[in-house]
């Protein structure tokens, strides 16, 4: 679909993939997923204060479940993903991410 190939020009972030094919650059949208309550773990980032458990992903390149998202300087995992179709085409990939867990 090339008009979400032009929103993600516009107005997409410059992630890294790293998935089993490889690591590449690509053009994406991550958001935090609302949480039902208050109070949950976060930090303040440029968009504000944000749960950083669960993230959203949508863009044109596929993600699996295990593959790591690089962005502004956060790693997430990819907890489950799948394409979504207009017709008998690809739209854009969606992801449920997490933050990755920093070691000790």
């Amino acid at each position: 679909m090339d008009w979400m190939r032009e929103v993600l020009k516009c107005c997409g972030q410059q992630a890294i993939l790293r998935t089993a094919a490889g690591e590449a650059e690509a053009l994406v949208f991550l958001q935090p997923l609302a949480e039902r309550k208050e109070g949950l773990p976060g930090a303040v980032t440029s968009i504000g204060w944000v749960d950083q458990r669960l993230w959203l992903y949508l863009g044109r390149e596929r993600v699996d479940p295990g593959d790591t998202v690089l962005w502004n300087g956060l790693s997430f995992y990819v907890r489950s993903s799948r394409p979504y179709y207009i017709g008998g085409t690809l739209c854009h990939w969606w992801a449920s991410l997490e933050a990755a867990k920093e070691a000790s």
